[in-house]
């Protein structure tokens, strides 16, 4: 038999929501050139019942530092705990943004460090609360470094806690230089098979690996658990302190 196609009703996702927080430099309305990008994915998981957020980074204060509310650190403004939550809400975390200098935008990089701020937060299970969770990226722009940005942001998602499953980025890359955009017109952005491709990959492995973790309860909370590891319940790494 051939395999199942997009249209089996046997792969529906309605259990679970998707957030893409996209680190364009440019505040809204101005067109996104990592939104065009971010639509095509979100076509994808909404067709099969996934619930999907999208969030530009830099329509929010959201202030610099490492710590999960830096307005208790001496900033006035700093939206990132409500984000916090809608980051908490989703089972699928998609970092999005363009390429500046060979390298993730500075917009990028801020809600990554954000991220970690909260990365020492626990779950009811006494793991790192990103735990349960799946990560993936997609990149733009007209110059190299698809796989430079692709690199730096899925080896941060899952050192943070998250699970990337296979093919968990995709991008789009102009001629090299200050060539066109993604959705500028002629581009060949929007009809390019390899991004779609990808882009298509991408979307699947993730719900395909958040149902998974979702519907088995998560990662299993066994040799993980910072709380009993600070409790001292290290048989596999004994500690002479808790002898």
């Amino acid at each position: 038999m051939p395999p199942s196609g997009p249209s089996d009703d046997a792969y529906r996702f309605d259990d679970l929501r998707a957030l893409y927080v996209n680190c364009t430099l440019k505040r809204s309305p101005e067109v996104s050139n990592t939104e065009g990008l971010i639509d095509r994915s979100r076509a994808v998981m909404e067709e099969r019942g996934v619930g999907t957020e999208v969030v530009r980074a830099v329509d929010h204060d959201i202030a610099t530092g490492v710590w999960p509310d830096m307005r208790e650190h001496g900033w006035e403004l700093d939206a990132w705990p409500g984000l916090y939550e809608k980051v908490m809400a989703a089972d699928i975390l998609v970092l999005c943004g363009p390429i500046w200098l060979g390298d993730n935008s500075s917009v990028t990089k801020r809600v990554v460090e954000r991220l970690y701020a909260c990365s020492s937060i626990l779950n009811d299970k006494g793991q790192y609360a990103y735990y349960g969770r799946v990560g993936g990226c997609l990149i733009t722009g007209n110059e190299d470094g698809v796989k430079h940005c692709a690199m730096n942001l899925l080896y941060s998602l899952q050192h943070l806690g998250y699970t990337v499953p296979p093919q968990a980025d995709a991008g789009w890359i102009g001629e090299a230089g200050p060539g066109p955009s993604y959705l500028d017109p002629g581009s060949g952005g929007p009809e390019n098979n390899f991004t779609n491709r990808n882009t298509s990959f991408m979307a699947w492995n993730l719900m395909h690996l958040a149902a998974m973790l979702k519907r088995a309860g998560g990662i299993p909370a066994h040799g993980n658990q910072r709380s009993a590891w600070d409790a001292g319940c290290r048989a596999d790494a004994p500690n002479p302190e808790h002898r």
